[in-house]
């Protein structure tokens, strides 16, 4: 009886040291915000990328109040915003979140609809293409080589000018429409700017969030004025199927 009761024994310690061992091993569970706090949290969240930060967002309530910080967004948005050829106008309202400023650019630069307001704030370079008449390609500094660019501007009017002195403009009158066909739940069918007669511009958007707007003749590109002060571009999306992060 007495050598049963001891191996028993021997098990259940056997067991227990055992049991201790595994507990060991295994990962502390406490929400790494109560252990650090939320100074210390700031700086380890600070190391993430954009997208594991927004993760962290809907993690709880409290986490969300931390990972939502303008300590955390504000160089965010500095990193999206490096090199972009423009900045959003509605990212820089005054009063919003740099976290809702990053999402609004976020989703403007997906953004393939261009507005009226895309067209007049920026100054647009212009050049013909080479399938464009031998003539037309002679006065354009872009094949020559041998001066500035030629720049056109747009106007909320809906007319159009250019620099003065541009051999190819001529001085006559120059008006400008924006034409978008929508079908069902917001999908543009079709969307391109046409000038006066001429044939329509097709619409595109770059990496560095700038436009083009070309057709078999010539081209536009939108100039980078990321400098700008508040921004450029519409304060609404419109009509296009866009997604936060």
């Amino acid at each position: 009886m007495e050598e049963g009761l001891a191996l028993v024994e021997r098990k259940g310690k056997k067991r227990k040291r055992k049991k201790m061992r595994e507990d060991r091993g295994r990962p502390f569970c406490q929400d790494p915000l109560d252990v650090l706090g939320r100074d210390l949290m700031l700086r380890v969240l600070n190391n993430l990328d954009a997208r594991s930060l927004a993760l962290c967002l809907v993690v709880s309530r409290t986490w969300n109040r931390v990972a939502s910080s303008d300590l955390l967004w504000t160089s965010k948005c500095e990193e999206l915003w490096c090199g972009k050829a423009h900045i959003p106008r509605l990212s820089l309202v005054r009063g919003i979140s740099k976290l809702d400023a990053y999402s609004l650019s976020v989703m403007d630069g997906k953004r393939n609809r261009i507005m009226r307001d895309d067209l007049c704030d920026h100054v647009w370079e212009f050049h013909f293409t080479k399938a464009a008449p031998e003539y037309w390609r002679n006065l354009d500094p872009y094949w020559k080589g041998n001066g500035p660019p030629m720049h056109r501007y747009f106007h909320p009017d809906g007319s159009q000018t250019a620099d003065p002195g541009d051999k190819v403009w001529g001085g006559h009158e120059s008006c400008y429409s924006i034409v978008t066909s929508i079908i069902g739940e917001g999908k543009i069918r079709e969307h391109y700017v046409r000038i006066n007669r001429w044939r329509p511009l097709a619409v595109s958007r770059k990496q560095d969030w700038s436009w083009e707007m070309t057709n078999n003749l010539f081209c536009y590109s939108s100039i980078p004025d990321a400098y700008k002060e508040g921004g450029t571009g519409p304060l609404f999306f419109g009509y296009v199927n866009i997604s936060p992060l």
